[in-house]
């Protein structure tokens, strides 16, 4: 292919709000172009801005605004599917799309926890993505963004388990109203309250960890030994999951080790220099009253994660607090990551990280 094009993807789900986020960021993204969506059937048929009712700061992208939603089903003429479809839709559309041909990056849960489907987040384990290659959709892959919560955790244990090793974690959540998709929680129930409660993603948190931080065996995943327990509350914040982490480490160290092996922390797509990766996926804080999802939720485009409060536990060794966008991190702007990665490892067929444009 020339080097100036882009590969054609579709985006399934695209008019919800992280359909929505994909579509704001894959405009005038350098690698990839969006030649379809779709949506629910009663949206079919509708141009986008018609079937769209758009939340996001920017406005609706020209490219896409007078596209026709299409109904999910292939094929699409597109080698790479983003969905953003519900996970009560998810499972049947996916495979079909998959067993077509194409590889569809998934911010769905449906198909997170199957042994022959990647569960990836591209700074922690991108050696992951290699299990596509002898799924049973071959040519054709499923490939999985995390629980939104699950990927600002695994970011900021990741340097600390390559060093250091850890035996226990604790996680207690202050999840934003955005990751409740639209039209969300009601107004009356999340004003001047907290909900504790959020259905399956306690769960979703504990095994899903497990699952990224283990190592790739006979075609499938061998779970880090782990024991996670986690909490999770829904805040009236707009965007960005904050989280409390308590830890116990396997190898004592100090807490100017911990903060050295957040800040110095890169990996596989700063190397690559993919085109959504932030330039340093961690930052640490060293003010007392940081990180807060107002104030640093945006950092680098929504791409990094931010961390502070790093002290001693009375029970565990440390804690901490973290911080990541859960809509562009922790949804879109992750799966688009990821597919760039996808590229970049040559597991899209008929496109090679060569053929890409640079600029």
């Amino acid at each position: 292919m020339s080097s100036r094009q882009r590969v054609p993807v579709a985006v399934l789900g695209a008019t919800g709000t992280v359909g929505q986020r994909f579509i704001a960021l894959l405009d005038r993204h350098p690698w990839f172009n969006p030649i379809a969506l779709t949506a629910s059937e009663r949206s079919e048929g509708k141009t986008y801005r018609d079937a769209t009712r758009w939340v996001q700061a920017s406005p609706i992208p020209k490219q896409v605004a007078d596209m026709r939603i299409l109904p999910s089903e292939p094929p699409l003429e597109a080698p790479l599917v983003f969905s953003a479809l519900d996970a009560s839709v998810a499972y049947d559309v996916e495979s079909s799309f998959a067993t077509s041909g194409a590889v569809v990056i998934s911010n769905a849960k449906s198909h997170r926890m199957e042994k022959d489907v990647p569960l990836v987040v591209p700074e922690v384990n991108p050696e992951h993505l290699e299990i596509a290659r002898g799924s049973r959709y071959a040519p054709g892959a499923i490939i999985t963004n995390p629980n939104c919560s699950t990927i600002g955790l695994v970011m900021a244990l990741k340097p600390l388990w390559d060093r250091f090793g850890l035996r226990r974690v604790s996680v207690t959540t202050m999840q934003a109203v955005s990751g409740a998709g639209i039209p969300g929680v009601a107004g009356y129930e999340i004003s001047d309250n907290v909900i504790p409660f959020i259905s399956g993603e306690e769960e979703k948190m504990e095994s899903e960890t497990q699952k990224i931080l283990g190592s790739v065996q006979s075609g499938g995943v061998t779970n880090a030994k782990l024991a996670l327990s986690a909490q999770c509350h829904r805040v009236p914040v707009v965007d960005g999951h904050l989280l409390a982490v308590s830890i116990e480490l396997e190898r004592k160290t100090d807490r100017e080790k911990m903060i050295e092996a957040w800040e110095n922390f890169t990996a596989e797509p700063q190397s690559l220099r993919l085109p959504t990766a932030p330039s340093h996926p961690l930052r640490y804080w060293h003010e007392d009253a940081a990180p807060q999802p107002r104030l640093h939720r945006d950092l680098d485009g929504g791409m990094a994660v931010s961390i502070g409060r790093l002290r001693p536990c009375s029970v565990l060794d440390y804690k901490f607090a973290c911080l990541s966008h859960n809509t562009v991190r922790g949804a879109a702007g992750g799966a688009l990551l990821l597919a760039e990665l996808v590229v970049a490892r040559n597991l899209l067929q008929g496109v090679a990280k060569a053929s890409m444009p640079t600029g």
